[in-house]
C-alpha cells in the first residue's frame, strides 16, 4: 500500500486543533474527508506535530497510506480543490512517496515554531487571529539574553499544561530566539519535541521580561521551581505557527 507524504499549510483559526474531535472541526478531519473522496476509503493521516486550536502552521509534515494507485501530484491537486471546494483554510504544498517505514511523527528528530507578535498601540487588521498584539514597548535584547537561559536539557514543568499528557517533563531545547524587525518581533523555537503548550508558556514568560516585570532571575527561579503556578502569562495561541518538521 502506498505511503504519501505531504507538506501542509492552514490558518487555525477555524479548526478545533490538529487532532480529529467529536466537539469540533479539525485539520485532521478535513484532509480524511478530503481523502476519502479522492480514494473511495476511509484513511488516516499522521502528522507531525499535533498543533492546538488557533495555531497555525507553514509546513507541516503528514502522511497516509492509499489502497487505490494515484501519483503524488495528481493527489496534491485533488486534495487541494477537495478542501477549497470544502471551504477549509488549507492547502497541501507538497505530495511525494514515502518509504513505507516513514512516519511523520515517530520519524521526525526535530521540530520548529515560531511565535509572531506586533508590538505597536494600534489594533491589528491584517494580522488580527494571525499574530499577538502587544502594545506596550518590549525589550527584545532583554528577551533574548533571557531565552537563552532555557535552552538545552531542563525540567520543563513550570513551562507545560497541566493537561499535558507526556510522561516526563524534561525536554532538550535546541534554540529559542527573539528577533525584532520594526514592529514585528518573531520568537523562534526549535527541539525533537514539544510539551503541551510548552512555546506558548515560554514567549508568556518572555514578554514579561521584555516589559521589564520580570528579569532573567526570575525566569530562571520560575524554571528551577518546576511549578506551573509560577508561570505568569501563556501567550494566546494566534501568534503560533508550526514552521518546520526534521528528518535524517
Amino acid at each position: 500500500m502506498p505511503r504519501h507524504r505531504l507538506v501542509l499549510e492552514y490558518d487555525g483559526r477555524a479548526f478545533m486543533g490538529w487532532q480529529r474531535q467529536a466537539h469540533g472541526p479539525s485539520v485532521q478531519a478535513a484532509l480524511e474527508t478530503a481523502l476519502a473522496g479522492i480514494a473511495g476509503e476511509e484513511v488516516v493521516v499522521h502528522a507531525a506535530g499535533r498543533t492546538d486550536s488557533g495555531v497555525h502552521a507553514r509546513a507541516m509534515t503528514a502522511h497516509a497510506d492509499l489502497a487505490r494507485e494515484i501519483a503524488p501530484f495528481r493527489l496534491m491537486e485533488a486534495l487541494n480543490a477537495h478542501l477549497r471546494l470544502a471551504g477549509h483554510a488549507v492547502a497541501v504544498l507538497e505530495a511525494s512517496l514515502a518509504p513505507p517505514d516513514f512516519h511523520a511523527r515517530f520519524s521526525c528528530i526535530g521540530r520548529a515554531y515560531a511565535y509572531k507578535i506586533v508590538n505597536r498601540r494600534a489594533p491589528l487588521t491584517f494580522e488580527a487571529g494571525l499574530a499577538w498584539r502587544v502594545p506596550q514597548p518590549l525589550d527584545t535584547d532583554a528577551m533574548h539574553a533571557a531565552a537563552q537561559l532555557l535552552v538545552g536539557r531542563h525540567d520543563f514543568t513550570t513551562f507545560r499544561s497541566v493537561h499535558c499528557q507526556s510522561a516526563s517533563p524534561v525536554r532538550t531545547l535546541a534554540r529559542l530566539d527573539v528577533s525584532r524587525e520594526a514592529e514585528r518581533v518573531t520568537i523562534e523555537a526549535e527541539a525533537r519535541s514539544f510539551l503541551h503548550h510548552q512555546v506558548r508558556s515560554m514567549v508568556g514568560a518572555l514578554v514579561f521580561v521584555g516589559l521589564g516585570r520580570w528579569s532573567m532571575a526570575d525566569l530562571a527561579a520560575a524554571l528551577a521551581a518546576r511549578d506551573r503556578r509560577r508561570l505568569p502569562l501563556n501567550a494566546p495561541p494566534d501568534g503560533l505557527w508550526f514552521t518546520a518538521a526534521r528528518y535524517a
